[in-house]
């Protein structure tokens, strides 16, 4: 039987906020700058999880081996970094869930593989983020999911004394990270998934396909 959560972490794309377009757009301008093919909205948006890596191998293809990785990286951080939030937003019901976890005292946070200084800069663009317990992202350690040492140190950070924690994503690798930290895990399938039967694989606790599902349990 699984244990009702005394503490909840999510995934920051793809769980909590929908940054698709956002990620699509910076891969796009460095596309038309290349004079090369933009991708579309269908085709990007469930690589959006993937991060930066992801979206340039998607934008280029077997063709990214004749560009310099490095910079095309950089060019599409510079980019993102400063047109963060104009296409991003919350996926719906996730304020609702997260007034919720307020109002019922049970402290949640944010595991991201994002880098720190893109992590935060989100969560300051949106003002219930900034109530959460703690924030881990792909740079504060040694490691990133889907090692669990984040998900484990995020927990130590609570300082729960009896730990129930459930961790939610979109990825695969946040799936892994959870188990191995011996967290319930939970799929957010509303999230950058391109093929809900792989998920079946994936040995996740339970799946939610909205938000609000999770208030169910507490």
């Amino acid at each position: 039987m699984i244990q009702k959560p005394n503490a909840i972490l999510f995934d920051l794309d793809g769980t909590l906020l929908d940054t698709a377009r956002d990620l699509g757009n910076a891969l796009n301008q460095i596309l038309r700058e290349l004079e090369r093919p933009t991708i579309a909205y269908e085709t990007y948006r469930n690589i959006a999880s993937d991060g930066a890596k992801g979206m340039l191998e998607l934008g280029f293809g077997e063709e990214l081996k004749n560009y310099d990785f490095v910079s095309l990286r950089q060019q599409f951080l510079n980019y993102y970094e400063s047109n963060i939030c104009v296409d991003t937003d919350y996926f719906n019901g996730v304020e609702n869930l997260l007034l919720a976890l307020n109002q019922n005292n049970i402290p949640w946070g944010i595991v991201t593989n994002k880098p720190q200084f893109l992590t935060l800069q989100l969560v300051t663009s949106f003002p219930l983020l900034q109530n959460c317990a703690v924030i881990v992202s792909g740079d504060t350690l040694s490691q990133r999911k889907p090692h669990p040492l984040p998900l484990l140190h995020a927990e130590a950070k609570l300082k729960l004394t009896s730990p129930s924690t459930w961790y939610i994503g979109d990825a695969e690798r946040d799936i892994q990270a959870a188990n191995a930290a011996n967290m319930v895990s939970v799929i957010a399938q509303y999230g950058y998934i391109s093929d809900m039967q792989q998920t079946h694989g994936w040995n996740a606790h339970f799946s939610i396909q909205a938000p609000c599902d999770l208030l169910a349990y507490f």
